[in-house]
């Protein structure tokens, strides 16, 4: 089972890693390919004047130090995920199964080096970056969902890079209503608990018992198994 995550605007700056390379990332047959769409952004970067989408560094993204993916998002659901004070096997876990959806480097995997960027969720540096990642990573990701179920704890808006075939989704539920921007929080909180408890299979995952999280419907359709949850 893999985990597929959204990205988080807010990040961890430094790194005590070198600048990305190779060996920095998950996938290595598509590394070049990767490099193409990073040189792009890194030469929109020199002229564009957006601060708000694009931020005010200017050093080349080639040049700066890295750091673990997982520790280098530092949103919402990465609060709650809580990587530093998992048990070891379980931060193996995430290294291991979890895949996060960068807007500037595409799929990664949480153990993946990379440095500090400011690219804005749906921003374009000049060309449609997300249907570059889409036709680069869809092959991939695809072949891996043959055999394995994906847990989508994404945003809807990631299904523009990628959207699984077969997979677990969850709906979370408040008095009644659907819990939106909160929803990064449970996201987290699941992540950590799959970790902790490691299921293979979706009858071990329903099987966990989520604290503040309660199973009240299974919708299946066209491979999709979404999980509707009531939270406090």
């Amino acid at each position: 089972m893999k985990i597929l995550l959204a990205p988080s605007e807010r990040k961890t700056k430094g790194g005590e890693s070198p600048p990305i390379n190779k060996n920095s990332f998950k996938f290595f047959e598509i590394y070049e390919k990767r490099v193409e769409i990073i040189k792009k952004y890194d030469k929109f970067l020199q002229k564009t004047e957006d601060i708000k989408n694009f931020g005010d560094d200017k050093t080349s993204v080639f040049s700066r130090p890295t750091k673990k993916a997982i520790l280098r998002y530092s949103g919402v659901a990465f609060e709650y995920l809580d990587y530093p004070t998992l048990d070891i096997d379980s931060q193996t876990y995430i290294d291991e199964n979890v895949l996060i959806f960068s807007n500037l480097f595409g799929v990664i995997s949480a153990k993946d080096l990379i440095p500090f960027y400011t690219l804005k969720q749906g921003a374009k540096p000049g060309f449609d970056i997300y249907k570059a990642h889409k036709e680069i990573f869809t092959p991939i990701l695809d072949e891996i969902n043959e055999k394995e179920i994906f847990i989508d704890l994404r945003a809807k808006f990631y299904e523009k890079i990628y959207k699984p075939k077969n997979a677990i989704t969850f709906k979370f539920i408040k008095n009644s209503k659907v819990v939106s921007h909160f929803a990064k929080a449970y996201r987290g909180k699941l992540t950590r608990i799959i970790a902790i408890n490691k299921p293979n299979s979706v009858e071990e995952l329903l099987k966990i018992n989520f604290p503040d999280i309660k199973v009240i419907e299974i919708i299946e359709k066209k491979g999709i198994k979404e999980i509707v949850s009531e939270v406090d």
